[in-house]
């Protein structure tokens, strides 16, 4: 590794509690005026995540300074002063606070002297990291080879800036006062935005509003309709029935309590249909699951070969269940009109999409049932309204124009009300359930699928539960947000990330795709399709083809090629590729940082340990381009990160890798000298992990950031039979490095604790045979009579197992504790996390002084010991105490302590 770069700040350490907070409550649907909300893109990084890490790739870490901080506690002062920075930039309140990010800007210029990089993505997404380069006040060049990502780029990046500060240009504001005032930033902008998408919503009432009737209600009068409930049919099998049944999830409309609501079933009286009416109850379970349906009037188990075979002879019909009124007291359920149906009926869609679904891909389930082309995923009435508000787009820019606006700006208005009619789209088609938890629709892309909905939910786009209004308002209150400086505009093109490539110079950050977990390319043509018919004139570089491009996608994507290997070799290939032009793009002064969506569903035990081809894959094609890796990062978006949250045991989101361009003369070395180079070394920059509060779950994908730089270091590692070491064997030797490292820890621990680690490991909380522990006890210079005295062992019948924390006495006092253990704090600092919450743990911490900080490095150790066995529940306590760590020592610091200081044999 050269010495000339100086260490950054994500190279040796980050506050990754305050980060993973963030990213995590900034994905809440809570979370106001997101970019997200202008448009779908799957696997989006979190903002703060990105701005956090681009902060902390760009700001040198205090050990590249000796000469200003001599001594490792000084280095630590300004790293928790920098700490401090990344702690206040991640929120999400603080995203646009000009003194944050000013205090931030301040420590990027330090560290670059003055030379400010371009921000390089060549797999720009949802245009996170694009965006958040231009936050931090610099210029981002970011690409993708898919246009609906590239235009969702443009539009965070490059369409805004040159029209910052301006007044809006709608007839209303030109008419005079709303012109007058402050238009800071894309103030007005956004205001035109969300005029004309009123002035869409008017024009295309005028013109298909007959189609959206007006509910009748049963105490007389009318009122809007907030969505159509539609279930599909098929004809029963049965020749003695041949009834039309509908197929239908769930009877449930409205689970809340009080204002419970479901539909009930009933045979028509000439027996040929069922008919429902709406039931102020809890409804159960509907028609059809996972394998088959159920004829109501004959009681036939009829199986979804047929239901498909009947979807692809075009004989799947659709039949309204009921009508979700708005009212001014709050949504009420409705009976089916016929007079709707009929009126549903009448929609003629001319000049839809006659584009073609892929015959097998990524996330597509719907072609089995006869859906084959884009357009079948819609209704009728969904086509036309969706033809309509796609075509006023663009009368809405030659109103503009023709009021005085410049063609430029018009572009950019039209942009943003494209987008926000494509985003209308995910709520606007046939794939759509009802939650009647939350008496709301699910979007289409709720996940990165596109599968059948049996019973789906119309909403009305003029008036309904999403409606233009929304969905402009949507993209307007993002608008707003966006960070506006014209001399930072970005440039963002449609391109192969194998071309991709600046002069040098750059930091590079990037999320490529994640080997063949989403199908970017089928799944974007579902908005492409909509987006190219309003904006082909518009951006005619992304727009030219009639669907997105395929072959050149960079997925894994077995459907594409003959053999699954062959999907892997081009994947391989391609990122290779990409990672071998990016070295040459990347600056020598500063870290590349790569993004991995770390999925725990990808595991394939092999017997090597290692647990992701995708994962693999990704590390392998770093190496081979030159690169070497530095450090990995989990963030973690998903999860709450305390123990009260039931899935904070799953595995990190995503994983941030560090990465330097490794020298030409980089050495060779053998298998030995590596294992025994991971021994000596892994240990420090494991205890530092340990001491910066890293969850458990998390300790194991960061370990591979200082076991892969050692590897890394090298131009090869030579196994024993002169055959190049893999990827995947280097990673194994990491985690057995890393068993190693927290087995060794044991020997700061008193004798007890010893014997209970090895007996917990061996037999969890599980009876074992009483001659096995007295062996094991004496070996650890401890007695069974002893342990149980202690509290740690129950010892009955020739048995014994390890006391579990629910036959832990209620009211431990470690002052009156005559054989005090690290096992006994631990389990006792769990528990009280568990009954108590940090303020219970936090008490006990303050009774038992230091052996507090032992229990917490015992606490890594043990979730080691449960992930291995499989010990879910177990792993969860343990993995709390280390996440919950800071906050429980912050308020034990509150009140002095009650206890003296306490001393183990050892």
């Amino acid at each position: 590794m050269s010495d000339q770069h100086k260490t950054k700040l994500i190279e040796v350490a980050l506050p990754l509690d305050a980060i993973n907070e963030a990213s995590r409550r900034e994905k809440s649907p809570f979370t106001k005026n997101h970019p997200r909300a202008l448009h779908v893109w799957w696997a989006r990084r979190p903002l703060a995540a990105c701005r956090a890490v681009l902060f902390a790739s760009l700001v040198d870490d205090p050990s590249s300074h000796p000469d200003a901080f001599p001594t490792e506690q000084e280095q630590v002062r300004e790293r928790e002063r920098l700490f401090a920075i990344i702690e206040q930039l991640v929120k999400w309140e603080n995203s646009n606070d000009e003194e944050v990010l000013a205090a931030a800007h301040a420590e990027i210029l330090r560290s670059t002297l003055g030379q400010l990089p371009v921000v390089l993505d060549p797999f720009c997404g949802g245009g996170s990291i694009p965006l958040e380069a231009q936050r931090l006040g610099l210029k981002a060049h970011a690409s993708d080879l898919n246009p609906v990502a590239a235009l969702i780029t443009k539009a965070l990046v490059e369409v805004p800036p040159p029209f910052s500060n301006r007044p809006p240009e709608n007839p209303t504001a030109r008419a005079g006062l709303s012109r007058s005032g402050s238009w800071t930033g894309a103030l007005g902008l956004a205001e035109d935005v969300r005029y004309y998408g009123g002035w869409i919503r008017d024009m295309a009432t005028e013109s298909i509003g007959d189609l959206y009737p007006r509910a009748k209600l049963p105490t007389g009068g009318e009122a809007p309709v907030a969505a159509w409930i539609w279930a599909r049919t098929v004809t029963c099998p049965n020749p003695a029935c041949g009834i039309t049944m509908p197929l239908v999830r769930t009877f449930s409309l409205s689970t809340k309590k009080g204002k419970e609501a479901s539909l009930n079933p009933r045979v028509g009286i000439d027996g040929t249909d069922v008919l429902f009416d709406v039931v102020a109850a809890k409804g159960g379970p509907g028609t059809v699951e996972r394998t088959g349906a159920t004829c109501l009037a004959c009681g036939t188990s009829v199986p979804l070969a047929y239901v498909r075979s009947e979807g692809r002879a075009g004989r799947i019909g659709q039949q309204l269940l009921a009508i979700v009124a708005e009212t001014p007291r709050g949504r009420v359920y409705l009976r089916a009109d016929q007079a709707h149906v009929d009126t549903a009926r009448q929609a003629r869609p001319e000049d839809a999409p006659d584009t073609d679904l892929p015959t097998a891909a990524l996330g597509f389930r719907v072609q089995a049932y006869g859906m084959l082309k884009h357009r079948d995923l819609f209704t009728p009435r969904q086509l036309v309204a969706l033809i309509t508000l796609t075509d006023l787009v663009s009368e809405a820019r030659d109103d503009l124009i023709a009021g005085g606006s410049d063609s430029d700006y018009a572009d950019a208005v039209a942009t943003f009300l494209a987008l926000a009619i494509s985003r209308l789209a995910d709520f606007s088609n046939s794939l759509c359930s009802w939650d009647a938890g939350n008496t709301n629709m699910r979007q289409l892309f709720s996940r990165q699928t596109i599968s059948m909905a049996w019973d789906f939910a119309e909403t009305n786009p003029l008036q309904g539960v999403v409606s233009v209004d929304d969905c402009t308002g949507w993209a307007a209150s993002a608008i707003e947000r966006f960070p506006y400086r014209p001399e930072l505009r970005g440039v963002v093109q449609q391109l192969d990330a194998a071309r991709a490539v600046t002069e040098g110079g750059a930091c590079v950050s990037t999320d490529p795709p994640y080997y063949d977990n989403i199908g970017y390319a089928d799944l974007s043509d579902f908005f492409y399709i909509w987006l190219r018919r309003s904006l082909r004139n518009i951006h005619p570089d992304l727009f030219s083809t009639v669907l997105t491009p395929k072959s050149a996608e960079l997925i894994a994507n077995p459907h594409r090629f003959d053999t699954a290997r062959a999907a892997d070799h081009f994947f391989e290939e391609g990122l290779r590729e990409s990672f071998g032009l990016l070295r040459r793009s990347a600056s020598g002064e500063i870290p590349m940082t790569v993004y991995y969506a770390f999925k725990q569903t990808e595991d394939e035990k092999d017997g090597t340990g290692v647990s992701s081809t995708g994962w693999e894959t990704m590390l392998k094609g770093l190496l081979e381009s030159g690169f070497a890796v530095t450090g990995t990062w989990p963030i973690r978006t998903e999860q709450q990160q305390r123990t009260r949250a039931a899935n904070s045991n799953a595995l990190a989101s995503s994983i941030v890798l560090v990465c330097r361009p490794r020298p030409v003369d980089a050495p060779v070395t053998t298998r030995r000298d590596f294992v025994s180079t991971l021994r000596a070394e892994l240990p420090s920059p494991l205890r530092a992990l340990q001491h910066g509060h890293i969850a458990p779950v998390d300790l194991a994908q960061a370990a591979i950031g200082p076991g892969m730089a050692i590897f890394s270091r090298y131009q090869k590692v030579v196994e024993a039979d002169g055959s190049e070491m893999t990827v995947r064997i280097a990673l194994a030797l990491i985690n057995h490095a890393l068993d190693e490292v927290l087995a060794a820890q044991e020997s700061d621990l008193d004798p007890d604790t010893r014997f209970a680690v090895a007996w917990f490991e061996q037999s969890g909380n599980n009876d074992g045979p009483f001659g096995d522990a007295d062996i094991l006890a004496r070996a650890k210079n401890t007695s069974v009579q002893g342990l149980v005295d202690a509290g740690l062992l129950r010892s009955r019948g020739g048995k014994v197992r390890l006391l579990k924390r629910s036959e832990l006495v209620a009211e431990w006092d470690p002052a009156a504790d005559r054989r005090l253990t690290v096992w006994e704090v631990t389990q006792h600092l769990v528990k009280r996390l568990e009954d108590g919450g940090e303020g219970g743990a936090a008490d006990l911490l303050r009774r038992v002084g230091g052996l507090g900080e032992t229990a917490r490095e015992l606490s890594y150790r043990l979730y080691a010991i449960c992930e291995r066995k499989g010990w879910a529940q177990d792993a969860l306590g343990y993995n709390g105490l280390a996440v919950s760590w800071p906050e429980i020592a912050r308020l034990a610091a509150e009140s002095p302590t009650t206890i003296g200081q306490q001393t183990l044999e050892v």
